[in-house]
Parts: C-alpha cells; structure tokens; sequence
C-alpha cells in the first residue's frame, strides 16, 4: 500500500442515479470544504442512463475514483460498494443531488473526535416535498418501535463512520437506512448532528412508493435479527407452546363436554384443535431446525464485538 493511501484521512462515497447536472458542481464543493485534509470521493454510478459517467469521467480531480455498474442495483448496493472500496479511516456517504451539504463534513469530524464511531446527520429543517416528509416521520416512527432506533433522520445519507464499524456489513435490498441501528446494536457509539438540507435544483427524486414497501420489509427483518438472530428458537418455540397450548386447551373442553354426553363429531373446534396442535409443533420444529442453523453460521463468526484488549503478559506485575 502506497503512502498516500496510509495517510488517507477521509473517504467520500457517493451513490449517483442518473445525477448528470450535479455531479462535477458535488466535486467542486467537496473540494472546497475538505481543503488541507487527505481525502478521496467515491462515485458509485449506479447504472445511469444519461451522462452522468461520462461527466465524471472527464473529471480529471486526483481524489477522484469511480465504480460503474452495469445496471441500475438500487442506493444500498451501490454505498456497500462504495463502502468495500473506501481506503479512508473515516466514510462520509451522501447524496449526489447536492442537497446534502458537504460544508457539514468537517463538522461530523469534529463530533467524531469526541469519541463516538458514528455521527449520523438530521435534516430538522427537510426541504423535500410535503408527502415525502411525512412518510419518513412515519418511517422513523415504525424504526422506533420495531428496532429501538434513537436516531431522528436514520434516512439522511450524510453520515461518518469510522471504517471498523462497516468491517463484515452487508448490505442488500433498503438497508442502509438501518445502519445506525445495527451498529448501536453491535455496541457502537452513536449520536446525531443537525445539518443543512437544500432543495433539489436538478434532476429528479428517487423515491417512491415502491421503496417505502421494500424498505418496510427491511425493517421487519432487521427486527428479527437484532431480536432473534442469535437464538431463533425463543420467538419460534415461544409461538409454538401458546399454539399448542391454545390447541390442547380446546382439546381439553372439547373432552369434557364429550364426557358430559354432547356429540362433538364434526364440530368446527374440533377441527380448530387438531390444526393449532399441528400448527404449534411445526412452529417447534421449525425453531429447533433455525437453531441448528444459526448455531452453524456462527461457528466461526462471534456473536459479539470486541472494542478493544489488554494484555500484561510482560509487565513487571505493579499497579499504579
């Protein structure tokens, strides 16, 4: 590895989607905010279909590097890839439609050096369209209930994040907006900073109806991997036993008024018994195979995050 990449400071990933007009004006302002620091900016051109590869490639700025992709994979796999070739020992993601600011970076800088891993960025004052701000307050209130997560805006791209933190993250489908969630899972330091939003000059928005769907499901599984991922056994065995015992409970009172003399042959409870008693040993089943499973993923993966260790092997054996 070079000098230069040694003493790299800070890498700027940027997804880009058909972001032509926008692109070299990014460059300029990352440029100018960043000036007297070591940094490097990656674009991610994620399949575009107009000429925004083409714009950055006759940029000709050294910091400059950029990873095209054949067709268009979506924002999350685009800042994954962004992410697996940053260099810098920090990672600055933003937008490339310049309304995130690159004039906020040295101030998560700042707010990094104070001892946290992830600095993520809150729009308080949104310049987006009306309808857009209320799907992501409601957004933001699902994530709440759902992952726990702390973060007011965890749908602002511009964030810092020290590089270990992403070390072994991957990503797919809409899960960069849970970023902050995993990590303050995996026992990172998180906190948030207000920063500047602008409103879109050119080009078009992305977002749609279609992403909040994906982006919903997301969610359902990010909760059941922050819950569950390590013992999937406790939510699918704790839904077997009350099916089960729901199913027994109805076999039971079904039992004792056939003893009392009521027919129950071809009752519907009957029916509701049998298939609740079927239904909570699969769930059973089900969680004993998951355990199986998870019990082999992490054979060689910890389930825990090590900050950081000390060993006095070779100390004289005196305490301070």
């Amino acid at each position: 590895m070079s000098t230069a990449e040694n003493e790299l400071q800070i890498s700027i990933v940027v997804p880009a989607y058909n972001e032509q007009d926008n692109v070299l004006p990014l460059i300029e302002a990352v440029r100018e905010a960043l000036d007297g620091r070591v940094y490097e900016i990656i674009f991610v051109d994620d399949g575009s279909t107009d000429e925004t590869f083409e714009r950055l490639r006759s940029c000709t700025d050294p910091q400059l590097r950029v990873i095209k992709f054949r067709r268009n994979f979506g924002q999350t796999a685009a800042l994954d890839a962004g992410f697996k070739a940053a260099r810098g020992r920090v990672i600055v993601p933003m937008d490339a439609d310049l309304q995130n600011d690159p004039a906020d970076i040295p101030k998560l800088l700042e707010k990094l050096d104070e001892g946290f891993d992830v600095v993520s960025g809150w729009r308080r004052d949104r310049k987006d369209p009306f309808s857009k701000r209320v799907i992501s307050r409601g957004a933001n209130l699902l994530r709440k209930v759902l992952i726990h997560d702390t973060i007011h805006d965890s749908g602002c791209t511009l964030k810092a994040y020290r590089s270990e933190c992403l070390k072994g993250l991957d990503l797919y489908g809409e899960m960069h907006r849970f970023i902050p969630a995993l990590l303050q899972w995996r026992g990172f330091r998180i906190t948030e900073l207000p920063v500047t939003h602008h409103e879109r000059r050119h080009g078009q928005t992305k977002y749609n109806a279609f992403r909040v769907l994906k982006g919903f499901l997301d969610m359902i599984i990010v909760s059941f991997w922050m819950n569950y991922s390590a013992r999937p056994i406790h939510l699918f065995g704790s839904l077997g036993i009350i099916t089960t015992g729901l199913g027994l409970f109805c076999g039971l009172y079904l039992s004792i008024i056939k003893l009392m003399g009521t027919p129950i042959a071809g009752r519907p409870l009957l029916l509701l018994a049998v298939l609740l008693i079927i239904v909570g040993v699969e769930f059973i089943v089900f969680g004993v195979m998951s355990d199986i499973l998870v019990k082999i993923y992490y054979r060689d993966q910890p389930t825990y995050n090590v900050e950081t260790e000390l060993d006095n092997s070779g100390s004289d054996g005196s305490c301070a």
